[in-house]
C-alpha cells in the first residue's frame, strides 16, 4: 500500500527496500564474484590505485602482477607477487622506471620502490598471505611500510609522486 508521498508499506514496501539495498551495496561485498588478477584497489585518500592483471606468462615465478598509479601524477610503478618459503609468505616487490633487458643488482636496486609481505583481508577481517591469481579476490590489502617507502624512492619528488598512501588499501571495483 502506497501513501502517495513515496513511503511504500507493507510486505511488498519491505521487499522493495531490503532489493534496493542490496544493489546500493558497494562493490566489495560482490568480492567472490572478483578474481584476484582483476581486483583494483585504492588508497584512504584517493591518491593511488593498485590494479592488478593476469600474469603474461604461467610459467612465471610471480604468483600475481599489479601496477601502482599516483592518481594525480603520471607516476606509475609495476609490481609483482612472489610465493616464499620458511615461512611461507607472499612477498611483493614493486619497481620504478627500470631498466629494461639486462639489468644489474645495482640497476634493480636503485629502482625498487618497495619490498615486503602483501597481505589480503577477507569480508570477515581475517588477514592471510594474498592468495595467487584464480583465487577470490581480497576486500583488503595490507602492504607494510609502503607509504614510507614510496616517500624515499626514485618515485617521489617534483612532477612525480608527492602524497604517500596508506598501508591498507580497499577493494574498488573488478576489472573487466
Amino acid at each position: 500500500m502506497s501513501t502517495g508521498i513515496g513511503i511504500v508499506t507493507g510486505r511488498k514496501g519491505v521487499a522493495a527496500i531490503a532489493i534496493a539495498t542490496f544493489f546500493a551495496m558497494p562493490a566489495v561485498t560482490f568480492g567472490a564474484e572478483c578474481k584476484q588478477e582483476r581486483a583494483v584497489y585504492v588508497d584512504r585518500d584517493g591518491a593511488y590505485e593498485l590494479r592488478f592483471a593476469p600474469l603474461n606468462s604461467p610459467s612465471a615465478a610471480a604468483s600475481n602482477q599489479f601496477k601502482i598509479s599516483a592518481l594525480k601524477t603520471s607516476v606509475i610503478m609495476e609490481g609483482y607477487v612472489m610465493p616464499s618459503e620458511d615461512p611461507v609468505r607472499a612477498i611483493g616487490i614493486l619497481m620504478f622506471n627500470c631498466p629494461e633487458g639486462d639489468a644489474t643488482g645495482a640497476d634493480l636496486d636503485a629502482c625498487t620502490v618497495w619490498q615486503g609481505a602483501v597481505y589480503g583481508m577477507n569480508a570477515k577481517g581475517e588477514i592471510d598471505n594474498l592468495q595467487p591469481e584464480g583465487a577470490e579476490a581480497a576486500e583488503k590489502l595490507m602492504l607494510p611500510g609502503l607509504g614510507p617507502a614510496i616517500r624515499e624512492s626514485s618515485a617521489w619528488g617534483k612532477g612525480k609522486a608527492s602524497v604517500a598512501p596508506w598501508d591498507v588499501l580497499t577493494l574498488k571495483e573488478c576489472a573487466t
